[in-house]
């Protein structure tokens, strides 16, 4: 594997990496989350206000590439980098110290392990925060996913809801990475209305067809499921709004499958729809 020829108790060189587009609000606080990486490389969107600015006072490698989907832009941002582990973040995601300190521990002790006991990805968990507070509870928790791996044991795979797959030993790190969502509710209902567009239209080009059931039956056991189940509630009012709002988006999601089945939706979805690269509250349901 790429570590084998690092010195035992020396981290192996890291790569970090994002997608971006117009994410002026949260850039500079992500990027600089990442100042400890050896590298970073940031593909943009055309970003049309000051995300661009931000990203090459910090990028090693900055390029511009336009949008072609979730899987390979992320896969194309990782081919971009030069070394073999690779960290990414999106936009909206800060890597608090701890965390960056645990990922050098970790992957200084895993270069001094035998190779058959190595580990090739480490999942991170993800705390949101949104409406001013943390939200600990409902259809947001748990989140997490691989955020640190070996580049030739990872890929991406998969659509809107993209992530890394890893051919190899996995393990989870302690601390956890920060997300910093919606800048308001209106940011919200607006990045729904984005992420209905793309889920409905993957629906429909894999064959999925509305159902009359799931617009009525599906939106209430959604909200039933985070709010009482999951106990959305006790995150107050900002619970209350993510419940409602994801319950919303398996509404719409289902009725723009609808539409696009009966020849009104638009013909594609926009052409940097969710390219802000954020998942979890930021990807509704």
């Amino acid at each position: 594997m790429a570590e084998s020829s690092q010195v035992p108790g020396h981290r192996p060189p890291v790569s970090a990496y994002m997608i971006t587009y117009n994410n002026e609000r949260t850039v500079e606080s992500a990027l600089r989350s990442l100042a400890w990486a050896d590298e970073i490389v940031v593909v943009d969107s055309f970003s049309t206000d000051r995300t661009v600015e931000i990203a090459r006072r910090y990028a090693g490698t900055f390029i511009q590439r336009a949008w072609p989907g979730f899987r390979d832009q992320y896969q194309f941002a990782s081919g971009q980098c030069r070394h073999a582990w690779r960290v990414f973040a999106d936009a909206d995601e800060v890597v608090p110290p701890e965390l960056a300190a645990e990922i050098q521990s970790e992957l200084a002790l895993n270069a001094a392990r035998p190779e058959s006991a190595r580990v090739s990805g480490y999942y991170a968990q993800r705390r949101t925060y949104y409406l001013g507070r943390w939200i600990q509870h409902g259809g947001w928790v748990p989140d997490r996913e691989i955020r640190v791996y070996d580049g030739a044991r990872g890929a991406w795979k998969g659509g809107l809801h993209a992530n890394v797959h890893i051919d190899g030993k996995v393990a989870e790190f302690r601390h956890v990475y920060q997300h910093y969502t919606y800048a308001d509710i209106g940011d919200h209902l607006d990045t729904i209305d984005r992420y209905s567009t793309v889920a409905a239209r993957e629906m429909f080009e894999a064959g999925r067809r509305f159902r009359l059931a799931r617009l009525l039956f599906s939106p209430p056991g959604r909200f039933l499921r985070d709010y009482i189940l999951k106990r959305g509630f006790l995150d107050g009012f900002a619970g209350l709004v993510v419940a409602v709002s994801t319950a919303f988006y398996v509404f719409i999601k289902q009725a723009k499958l609808w539409e696009l089945q009966h020849g009104l939706g638009p013909a594609r979805p926009p052409a940097a729809a969710g390219a802000d690269g954020a998942d979890g509250g930021s990807r509704p349901g």
